[in-house]
């Protein structure tokens, strides 16, 4: 895609790592042995960011309609020409934003800069909890809706409605409760994956595959 940019550390946390290897592996295994089955991506803060490549990445590779994104509290993640790529591509998507969470607003956009700006890709679903109720506003298909979050003050936006999202605390338990894996084979991919680690909450298996598909989009800070 022309003009398309990315973060470089949310691309290369997904790209560079053993994690989209694995997860490529997986979907593969998983359609191989149940049929043309439809992938839901998601996660959390970073997690939402790097789910975003990985739902861009499945979706070239296995096709829009298979693949579907749920993100909550996600950062931007690339300019405008690559949201507009992205919403191609993934039209399946749904970005939650909680009340006056910070991180969605981070990078910073700047309508004043439309080709230079971090720019979200659509659909944002804004959650606001109100005296004990919760609603959610469908917000328009700019992926920077002025009525939805991005109408909240700079100074009035908030880490603690970051780490609560539906009624669910995000926040690990404590640090212990994050562990390092690697792939059983990961060590005949030592040359290419050297120093790369998941983070996970949970013991899992990992299985790894050399990438197939070259990504289309470039990197920047």
């Amino acid at each position: 895609m022309p003009n398309a940019k990315v973060h470089s550390g949310f691309f290369s946390s997904y790209n560079n790592t053993i994690l989209r290897l694995a997860i490529t592996s997986a979907v593969r295994k998983a359609r191989k042995s149940y049929g043309d089955i439809n992938v839901i991506v998601t996660g959390h803060s970073m997690g939402g960011a790097m789910a975003s490549f990985c739902a861009l990445d499945l979706a070239i590779n296995l096709g829009s309609d298979s693949v579907q994104l749920m993100t909550f509290g996600q950062p931007r993640v690339g300019n405008a020409a690559f949201a507009s790529y992205f919403a191609k591509y993934v039209p399946n998507t749904i970005r939650v934003t909680h009340g006056h969470d910070i991180v969605p607003h981070l990078p910073p956009y700047f309508s004043f800069l439309p080709q230079l700006t971090y720019h979200h890709f659509p659909r944002e679903v804004w959650v606001q909890d109100s005296e004990g109720n919760t609603t959610e506003q469908i917000c328009d298909d700019s992926g920077e809706d002025p009525n939805c979050c991005r109408c909240i003050s700079l100074f009035s936006l908030s880490i603690q409605d970051h780490f609560t999202y539906l009624g669910v605390d995000m926040e690990a338990d404590d640090w212990s409760t994050c562990r390092i894996i690697t792939g059983q084979h990961v060590q005949q991919f030592q040359k290419d994956l050297a120093s790369n680690i998941v983070m996970s909450k949970h013991d899992v298996d990992v299985f790894i595959v050399e990438p197939s598909v070259q990504t289309e989009w470039s990197s920047s800070r």
